[in-house]
């Protein structure tokens, strides 16, 4: 898959871009991972998504083109990284929920210190942290070849298993099955499959 092909799946529906984000690879620099797990939210029907309710001044970047980094502060301790989907306007985003380290591991392990490398980048919190994303990336197109942060798609698509989302209020979608893991990776993603 090429950039603007999977420019075009976000574009088209969410839950898809969301699938073919596994396997892609997440570029900063001299890090490098595979993304081996994702997790689909859209403001339509989503009563878990950060659009549901609108507009607001944290989510505006999900309003805008497919392809860009949504990047919000979960808890007051965690960044979150996501790809906003959909058309301007239409807000959806694919949260990067995990990937397996490819390379830069020295600078990683030293940023998440005593974790074994599968921990590394096994939740969210873990990946934005062993990459240094911030406040800093949000709004960053990710598909511009040669970015300060980007994505390169994936080859070839890879066997997932899905499941419900991670952390879901029971009644704003907690049993939705829209969490995407990677079936040869499932050692490296953030949650074992309920």
């Amino acid at each position: 898959m090429i950039r603007s092909e999977l420019s075009a799946v976000l574009r088209s529906d969410v839950i898809e871009g969301a699938k073919a984000l596994l396997g892609a690879t997440i570029v900063k620099g001299e890090l490098r991972a595979m993304i081996v797990e994702t997790e689909a939210y859209r403001s339509s029907d989503d009563a878990a998504s950060h659009a549901f309710r609108g507009r607001t001044p944290r989510n505006q970047v999900m309003f805008g083109e497919p392809g860009r980094a949504y990047v919000y502060f979960n808890y007051g301790v965690h960044w979150m990284l996501n790809v906003t989907a959909h058309d301007e306007g239409e807000a959806a985003a694919v949260l990067i929920r995990a990937a397996v380290p490819l390379a830069g591991l020295e600078t990683m392990r030293e940023r998440r210190r005593g974790l074994p490398d599968r921990q590394l980048l096994s939740g969210p919190g873990k990946l934005t942290r062993g990459f240094d994303i911030s406040q800093a990336e949000n709004g960053l197109d990710l598909l511009s070849d040669g970015g300060p942060l980007s994505i390169e798609p994936s080859t070839a698509p890879l066997t997932f298993v899905s499941g419900p989302r991670v952390g879901i209020a029971v009644g704003k979608g907690h049993e939705t099955p829209w969490r995407f893991m990677s079936e040869a990776h499932l050692e490296w993603v953030s949650r074992p499959i309920a």
